[in-house]
């Protein structure tokens, strides 16, 4: 039998606005709503970023509870992941969500060109928020926007900051960053072998590139990512109706390429978690 493929929904991210699509969640509620039928649309894992009431990028960490709490409840067994990225907040800020103990949190390992500004981070923060995503039991999502953040992440691993297997995400398609290629994939799948054994990954692409960055990561033995922070298209010229929307095409594509969707007890299980209290 084929290897379940997760899905992960990131509902919200840090930057589509409703002004661009009025289906992007901003609020906790409509996050906990969009989730939930995200969910049921076949999503294990939802990416989690918060807003402020004027809708800006914030690092609220009660807001990041009350999201969470509300996804425990209406979606048994999903995986919570928290956003620790940094567009938008201030770095001093930005792990302190992690004290509420989600499953997993993300981790960019190093600094990298987003289009006109520096998505930065230095190593002194990664160190840190490495050390408490360690001190919570929260199993870090590895982000790679460029390749150096892969090496960076075994030389973590090399000083006990991480446990392996790591889980990363390649991230493809933001301009000054990883391109959306193919080749440049295998590329990244060849030197995680080698350089990280063991890890499991998944890969993301933004914009119109999504869809096909789901094919080469089924094809390639990797996990999908979906979800209106990276695409708030459904189609060239058509806005996604819905997260609901999108995870269910990739669940389509899921079973068209013969990799079920894993339920989240799978995708516990495939990514080493605890089950779900």
């Amino acid at each position: 039998m084929a290897q379940p493929a997760i899905i992960t929904v990131a509902i919200t991210g840090s930057q589509p606005t409703k002004a661009q699509n009025p289906a992007v969640p901003v609020t906790p509620a409509e996050q906990i709503e969009s989730t939930h039928e995200a969910f049921e649309a076949g999503a294990a894992l939802v990416h989690i970023h918060v807003r402020d009431d004027e809708g800006r990028s914030s690092s609220d960490a009660d807001r990041f509870a009350r999201v969470q709490e509300g996804i425990r409840r209406h979606c048994p067994g999903m995986i919570v992941q928290f956003s620790t990225g940094g567009r938008g907040r201030d770095p001093s800020e930005r792990g302190s969500s992690l004290k509420h103990r989600p499953d997993m949190a993300s981790l960019a390992t190093g600094s990298v060109n987003f289009a006109t500004i520096i998505y930065e981070n230095p190593p002194q923060l990664i160190d840190g928020l490495a050390q408490t995503m360690l001190a919570h039991e929260i199993k870090p999502e590895i982000e790679i926007f460029d390749l150096a953040m892969l090496y960076n992440a075994r030389e973590l691993v090399d000083r006990g900051l991480l446990k392996p297997p790591v889980h990363v995400q390649f991230v493809m398609g933001i301009p000054g960053a990883l391109p959306a290629r193919e080749k440049v994939l295998d590329f990244l799948i060849g030197e995680l072998a080698e350089f990280l054994p063991g890890a499991t990954w998944t890969a993301a692409a933004t914009g119109r590139h999504q869809l096909e960055a789901n094919r080469w990561a089924l094809a390639k033995g990797g996990h999908l990512r979906t979800g209106l922070e990276d695409n708030i298209y459904y189609a060239k010229g058509r806005l996604a109706a819905s997260n609901a929307e999108l995870v269910a095409r990739a669940a389509a594509l899921c079973a068209e390429m013969g990799r079920p969707p894993a339920n989240p007890a799978e995708a516990r299980n495939l990514l080493g978690l605890r089950p779900a209290s």
